[in-house]
């Protein structure tokens, strides 16, 4: 998928094409080749590995050419933090939230270089799954007219992805609480997204969550008092983010 060939402009000219007739699908073919992808290094390497960093960022830059080349910022809200954040209690829930892999300590996941390199890997990850699920799943939906539908759809989808754990080798069990708490996130970051109209708190917020799950030590009974708390926090604050009036920006 990103060997020189995609960056011929012919290429270009059959992404825009997509894009333009079949816009979900677009964003499908761009989720199926992620996951797809990032599964199996994900298993062979790990989040500290030059070779996840590279592939993650090859991901990254094809998303933003694609989006700078065809003025896309706007639409995706790239091109601005959002106003009056008071009215969206100045995400705190979300900021809270996304400190959770720290509640039950700290410890470094690696050593040195190989946890800069993890680190980079995880911001990386959190502006890929943000542009993808939020970006141009959710807004090639909600195109469509069909708002809640496009909400639940991103949010769950976002979730379902981690499905891909089970290719990397993890257990079943251990993936279907990642794939409820995943949901549950995905939710609180669709309708931020949404009612906001940036693109950006979200970045940061899953940024945030991946980059602190490796300085957080792995204490069970903290974990499953992090899903609950998210689960909770994400029904409450989603209840009070739909009955907030939407900028005339924003729509």
């Amino acid at each position: 998928m990103f060997s020189s060939e995609w960056l011929l402009p012919e290429r270009k000219e059959k992404m825009r094409k997509l894009y333009e007739k079949r816009e979900i699908l677009f964003a499908v073919l761009w989720i199926i080749a992620y996951c797809f992808v990032m599964a199996p290094i994900k298993g062979e390497f790990g989040y500290a590995s030059v070779v996840m960093l590279l592939v993650l960022f090859l991901f990254a830059a094809g998303i933003t050419i694609f989006v700078k080349r065809n003025h896309l910022e706007a639409k995706y809200g790239l091109d601005k933090w959002p106003g009056n954040t008071k009215r969206y209690l100045y995400f705190i829930p979300m900021w809270i939230l996304a400190t959770g892999n720290l509640w039950d300590g700290f410890a470094l996941s690696y050593q040195g270089m190989a946890q800069v390199i993890a680190v980079l890997s995880m911001i990386l990850v959190g502006y890929v799954e943000e542009m993808l699920f939020r970006g141009f799943l959710f807004r090639a939906m909600l195109s469509k007219d069909n708002t809640v539908t496009a909400i639940v759809v991103s949010s769950v989808t976002f979730g379902m992805g981690h499905i891909v754990n089970l290719i990397a080798g993890q257990a079943s069990f251990e993936t279907a609480v990642q794939i409820v708490f995943a949901v549950s996130w995905g939710f609180i970051l669709t309708m931020v997204c949404y009612k906001s109209g940036s693109i950006l708190p979200c970045i940061i917020a899953h940024a945030m969550i991946d980059v602190f799950s490796l300085f957080g030590t792995d204490n069970a009974a903290a974990d499953w008092i992090y899903i609950g708390v998210t689960i909770i926090t994400a029904i409450v604050y989603c209840i009070y983010l739909s009955r907030i009036k939407m900028p005339e920006n924003a729509k």
